[in-house]
């Protein structure tokens, strides 16, 4: 599966640090907002006669990616990844970037409170920041 941005395929991560997704089940219309970096930190053993690790940034698993839920997760395996549409919300320079956008449009699109026209919660999303939870707001 791609990733779409803006309706095209994307795939020149270059300027950026991460970016903010939707992945949305066209089967049932629920939806899960949350956040990916394109890289991800990796430490080297110390060079010969030093004692600093070296660290560096390689590819993260990005273009494969499904998101944390597990509850997405097993609805992916339920009705297979081709019922389900990954979009980019918003390209972000850097993690605090990524992070800020991640947690505003959870909060925009009341991630944890929206239901279906069923009254099935219309997102997986089961928290925002791992700090706001349904069961500790109240729902």
């Amino acid at each position: 599966m791609t990733w779409l941005f803006e309706e095209k395929i994307f795939d020149d991560p270059e300027q950026y640090y991460g970016f903010v997704y939707e992945i949305t089940n066209e089967a049932n219309g629920k939806k899960y907002i949350g956040r990916k970096y394109f890289t991800r930190a990796k430490t080297l053993p110390p060079l010969k006669g030093k004692v600093r690790k070296r660290r560096s940034r390689i590819d993260s698993d990005w273009r494969t990616y499904w998101g944390s839920s597990e509850i997405l997760k097993e609805e992916i395996k339920n009705y297979g990844e081709e019922n389900f549409t990954r979009r980019i919300l918003r390209l972000c320079k850097t993690k605090g970037e990524t992070n800020y956008w991640e947690a505003k449009l959870q909060f925009e699109f009341d991630v944890l409170n929206a239901k279906l026209p069923n009254g099935e919660p219309a997102y997986y999303n089961e928290n925002i920041m791992m700090k706001f939870t349904r069961r500790n707001i109240g729902i």
